[in-house]
């Protein structure tokens, strides 16, 4: 798309944004030009709590399903539109409501600690949720000392190594993150030697042990920001990059690996959003029966004010 036409559609949808009273939401993996479109932009939970307190009567979540379905379960008096039905996650498929009871049937009783990269109705049979910024406190701030952590097994291994508690792991991930390989980050350390490295707590233990920083996208986004170091080597999703290099014109940042990108986050583009205003199509609603529940995961969390 030529950048003239880029900018007409993004002037056309903003208008159609207004007269609808809908607030854009884009998560920081999505594509430049819908960041640049959005009213705000961030990490899932992020986005989700800031639409809650806003006065605008429709959401549209540029990312995948499970980020609309927390919109819905935080602002359920809100219309939240998935401008791309077929945007979901392919770690959030990794786990059913179904298996979780399973496994929580088939264990002591214990807490069960869901990462918000989750189903709406998985978040419903959880004690609490966490983000990939907080899960060492969140685990920590539990009374018991054996849990067990759904759905991402790297995050679960990172929570555990950074905790005295027995974490029960469940055999989820993010394909984007475990490509990440130790051999992908020596190559990218040789070809820029003065570059820190950052990555993702979604990434294998072997490439969070080479890490100099850990952090979840919006920690990454202040870290480099803050930092005196200039050059940076960025072991998440590559459409971080981008804003990051917005923010901070000055520096320089690589991909940890070309092979880095999630093809769901990239699904929505600016004509679906502009479909979805034009039609109110794409609507994601949390059911009563699972929102309630859910939601009371995500508020134990919240109240931590981690």
């Amino acid at each position: 798309m030529a950048a003239e036409s880029t900018t007409t559609l993004q002037t056309e949808i903003k208008a159609l944004a207004r007269k609808r009273n809908a607030l854009i939401l884009a998560h920081n993996y999505q594509p430049p030009a819908i960041q640049d479109l959005a009213d705000l932009c961030g990490d899932s939970l992020e986005l989700s709590r800031k639409a809650a307190q806003t006065d605008a009567d429709i959401i549209v979540f540029c990312g995948v399903h499970f980020m609309a379905e927390t919109a819905s379960i935080l602002c359920p008096e809100k219309t939240v539109l998935l401008p791309r039905d077929d945007a979901g996650c392919l770690m959030a498929d990794m786990i059913t409501a179904e298996a979780l009871q399973a496994r929580i049937d088939n264990l002591p009783p214990m807490p069960v600690v869901t990462y918000v990269n989750s189903t709406a109705d998985v978040k419903a049979l959880s004690t609490i949720c966490c983000t990939s910024a907080n899960a060492v406190e969140v685990v920590n701030s539990l009374a018991a000392d054996e849990l067990l952590m759904t759905p991402d097994r790297n995050l679960a291994m990172y929570a555990a190594s950074r905790t005295g508690k027995k974490i029960h792991i469940w055999e989820g991930y993010c394909p984007t993150h475990e490509w990440l390989t130790a051999d992908d980050v020596h190559q990218a350390r040789a070809a820029h030697p003065d570059a820190v490295f950052l990555a993702h707590p979604e990434c294998r233990p072997e490439v969070l042990a080479l890490a100099d920083v850990i952090a979840s996208t919006s920690g990454m986004l202040r870290h480099v920001t803050a930092a005196k170091e200039t050059a940076f080597i960025v072991g998440t999703e590559k459409g971080l990059l981008h804003p990051m290099q917005k923010a901070n014109p000055d520096k320089r940042f690589y991909p940890a690996a070309d092979k880095m990108i999630c093809a769901n986050m990239k699904k929505i583009q600016l004509e679906d959003v502009r479909r979805c205003l034009e039609t109110m199509t794409g609507e994601v609603r949390v059911p009563e029966a699972i929102r309630l529940p859910a939601l009371q995961a995500v508020r134990a969390m919240v109240e931590l004010n981690l």
